[in-house]
């Protein structure tokens, strides 16, 4: 299985899901890892202001961080190789990535500006009691 790891920019969690105004896409990212990981699937994720010792560790994302700034977090890496930066990867390139079937991530979410965020789960997603 192939390995992905996200270093994300500071964020105030470690998903960047949180306060009053959620950013679409980072509900997004954060539905595909959940996903990813109740089919078995590990992603690594890694915030600045969470895991900074991270960051100082993997010699990649040292050298980009010292070349480029942070403004080319987020930066995903497959099995140690720098395959996207500047942005998350679409659900795609998630499958492509990780060599993964469609199916993998198979949630709907919709965001309803008078009653929040509903989650729709696909008959087959094989949660147990609202995990998503």
């Amino acid at each position: 299985m192939k390995k992905m790891i996200i270093f994300d920019p500071a964020m105030c969690c470690s998903t960047g899901v949180c306060g009053p105004g959620v950013d679409p896409e980072l509900l997004r990212v954060a539905t595909v890892l959940n996903n990813l990981k109740n089919k078995g699937v590990v992603v690594e994720r890694f915030n600045l202001t969470s895991n900074p010792q991270a960051f100082v560790d993997n010699k990649v994302i040292n050298e980009l961080l010292n070349t480029e700034g942070v403004d080319v977090l987020p930066v995903v890496i497959v099995d140690g190789e720098v395959v996207k930066t500047k942005a998350y990867p679409t659900n795609e390139e998630f499958c492509t990535m990780l060599d993964i079937p469609e199916s993998y991530l198979k949630t709907t979410i919709k965001i309803n500006k008078a009653t929040g965020i509903n989650i729709v789960k696909p008959k087959d997603c094989g949660c147990e009691g609202g995990c998503c």
